[in-house]
């Protein structure tokens, strides 16, 4: 590992902490009763649900398990969308609620379970947080249960790292079919140790803009890694994200000469082959532009043993990586990026919540 101011901040230390945890987690957690209580509830729809990346989670797991299932329907419907329509989402329906949630206390954490509480009170929720005493740990319903990651996800940095990694992980396990052997979560954490102490080289300097890009769950992954570049940058460096197909249509024109383009890919056919296309493209259209890819055989080699939904939580360790650089670069105290301003916060609270009216 390198050393050096970097290794000051809390983030760069839940971000390369992350094989550890999910290693131990593999060993720890009962997956397999977990998977049983899912199986019991014999419901239709299971919606998972977070705010901000605690959201992305869901888009992830539905873009990738969605077409694959035979069993209930999967949704993804963020909290922010829930909790602002709630009748519109929940009357007349019982889904099984997934939340997600790194402290667990958001205002849309509790204003979800309010809503279920006052429209869906028999659906069943299943809370999975990185915070024991939170809202989500501690508040139940008619049939719940909650999963509690290990305290080292609990990340004190302002981005979310190792607890979006590892929720994400932990839904892999629960939800996809015919998965329960930890060996998909301890080939993860193998893999994240092999690419972490490489990605700092491969970061460059802060560039003023960037774009992320994949297909299916990487698509989502970009988003993440989007996110993660705006949050620790407090907004210096704006960042684009989007499908691999639907750049051409207009967000290209976001491309000027300091662009960074990082575009995620994967080996399934035919998404491959149309991420390769739109490569060609870039370098040909953009000789001047910084582009990494990151899949199969790319500038950052990620194989994909376990297919590219698996291999989402390692797509983001690039903007990860590459966020804590560039907020160092740029001056600003990558744990809290905002501090003294008082826009943003690590926790989002102080939003009113209304009365949900059944």
């Amino acid at each position: 590992m390198t050393t050096g101011p970097r290794e000051t901040w809390a983030t760069w230390g839940e971000i390369m902490a992350q094989p550890g945890i999910w290693r131990d987690w593999a060993a720890s957690c009962d997956f397999a009763a977990h998977r049983a209580w899912i199986a019991a509830q014999d419901i239709d729809e299971v919606w998972f649900t977070g705010a901000g990346t605690s959201a992305y989670i869901g888009d992830i797991i539905v873009a990738g398990l969605e077409a694959q299932r035979g069993g209930p329907r999967l949704r993804s419907v963020p909290s922010t969308d829930l909790v602002a329509r709630p009748q519109d989402h929940l009357r007349g329906r019982t889904p099984l609620v997934v939340s997600f949630g790194r402290s667990g206390n958001s205002s849309e954490s509790v204003g979800t379970l309010d809503a279920l509480d006052a429209l869906a009170p028999d659906a069943p929720r299943l809370n999975i947080t990185c915070n024991g005493s939170s809202v989500l740990a501690t508040r139940g319903g008619a049939e719940s249960r909650v999963i509690v990651l290990p305290e080292a996800t609990h990340d004190s940095g302002f981005a979310m790292t190792s607890s979006f990694s590892t929720m994400l992980l932990t839904a892999l396990m629960l939800f996809t079919d015919g998965v329960a052997d930890p060996a998909h979560l301890t080939r993860a954490a193998d893999e994240a140790e092999r690419l972490l102490p490489g990605l700092a080289g491969a970061v460059g300097p802060a560039p003023s803009r960037a774009v992320f890009l994949g297909t299916g769950p990487l698509a989502f992954a970009a988003r993440e890694s989007a996110l993660k570049v705006m949050e620790l940058s407090a907004g210096a460096i704006p960042c684009l994200w989007d499908s691999i197909l639907g750049f051409r249509h207009g967000p290209k024109s976001f491309v000027t000469e300091d662009t960074r383009i990082v575009v995620l890919t994967g080996a399934e056919a035919p998404g491959a082959a149309y991420e390769a296309d739109l490569v060609r493209e870039l370098r040909t259209q953009f000789p001047q532009v910084g582009l990494t890819v990151i899949g199969p055989g790319g500038d950052i080699d990620m194989p994909q043993p376990d297919g590219p939904l698996w291999a989402a939580p390692l797509a983001v360790l690039f903007a990860q990586v590459a966020s804590v650089l560039w907020a160092e670069e740029l001056g600003y105290n990558v744990d809290d990026p905002f501090a003294g301003q008082g826009t943003l916060t690590r926790v989002v609270s102080g939003v009113t919540l209304y009365e949900v009216i059944p």
